[in-house]
């Protein structure tokens, strides 16, 4: 299949060099250093094992009308990023061509084919003005959960840390011929791909954690280790995850593990920096509102009290400004 991958980030040339390995047909959309780099090298992998991997076969593009209609268009960018890039990517779309959003926190479709009181409501959090909604027709859409953490070290190399598996969901839950397919390449590639009958429910887990730990490490540049680790921060990421749960069972959410479980999960990653720290230290920015301003509009739309959510946000949204109005970053060095 022809895929093209929607940012040559840590996951993007994860999910790209083992596709190209497998033999699929690939192509970054990539700028700058990221564009020289794999047209010049290819990508490569640094796995968790210590071996190495790299594909020459794959190539980068910066204006996707330079790759034209694919197959598959995968995602993978920071989820404020999509929108400006929504006007090239009609580029790449055929009659055909399934978008997979492999992006953090809620995204813009959440409401679309759910059914039920809620469908057809619309998330101005992630989509403020309409444009995602209008721009990648719901037809087109795979949702996917990423669970793998990596590091992009240098441009077109990637330190995969742990994981390989990406779980895929129709919205409406059917299983299709066009998912089952979808999975199999990717398990051609060397991941775990499952089908879900339930992607949203699955979302709430990797999210449940997402809106406490990262903006809390945002903050206070600790580690999942130090948070999970450090009672009171532990009791906070707790009453904001408890608060989440309240949210998202009001929408019809299965919540599969424990709370006690999800912060076990973090805590055993270790001493790794969150998406929203490392953004913090290298001045980019924030999936603020994705991860946690998407569930504070949910939480009004289902009428539940969320203080503890609305107050760690109101904290996160005024460091991103004070960030961006500044040019800054923030980094804790040795004394």
């Amino acid at each position: 299949m022809k895929y093209a991958i929607v940012g040559a980030g840590a996951i993007g040339g994860y999910l790209g060099t083992k596709l190209a390995l497998a033999g699929e047909q690939v192509t970054f959309i990539a700028r700058n250093k990221n564009l020289a780099a794999i047209n010049a090298n290819g990508f490569g992998l640094q796995l968790p094992d210590g071996s190495t991997q790299h594909s020459s076969a794959v190539r980068a593009v910066q204006d996707p009308a330079e790759a034209g209609p694919q197959d598959v268009v995968l995602l993978t960018t920071k989820a404020h990023q999509v929108a400006e890039l929504l006007p090239g990517l009609r580029a790449l779309f055929g009659p055909e061509t399934v978008v997979v959003t492999m992006i953090n926190g809620v995204p813009w479709w959440y409401f679309q084919r759910l059914g039920g009181p809620f469908d057809g409501c619309t998330l101005s959090s992630v989509d403020p003005d309409g444009r995602l909604a209008a721009g990648i027709e719901v037809e087109r859409i795979i949702g996917s959960i990423v669970y793998p953490a990596a590091e992009l070290v240098e441009p077109g190399l990637v330190k995969v840390i742990e994981g390989n598996r990406f779980s895929l969901g129709e919205l409406d839950g059917q299983r299709t011929p066009r998912i089952e397919s979808l999975s199999k390449s990717l398990m051609a590639a060397g991941f775990k791909a499952p089908v879900s009958r339930d992607i949203r429910s699955e979302l709430w887990v990797k999210l449940w954690g997402n809106l406490s730990f990262n903006p809390i490490s945002a903050l206070t540049h600790a580690t999942l280790e130090d948070i999970c680790r450090f009672p009171l921060s532990r009791e906070l990421a707790a009453r904001m995850m408890k608060e989440a749960q309240a949210v998202g069972e009001k929408l019809g959410v299965e919540f599969k593990i424990s709370l006690d479980q999800r912060i076990a999960g973090a805590e055993g990653v270790g001493a790794h920096k969150t998406s929203m720290l490392q953004d913090v230290e290298h001045g980019r920015g924030l999936e603020l509102q994705a991860l946690v301003g998407s569930v504070v509009e949910l939480a009004k739309i289902t009428e539940t009290p969320t203080p503890t959510i609305d107050a760690i946000y109101a904290a996160a949204a005024l460091l991103t400004k004070v960030l961006a109005d500044r040019g800054g970053r923030l980094e804790v060095q040795p004394a």
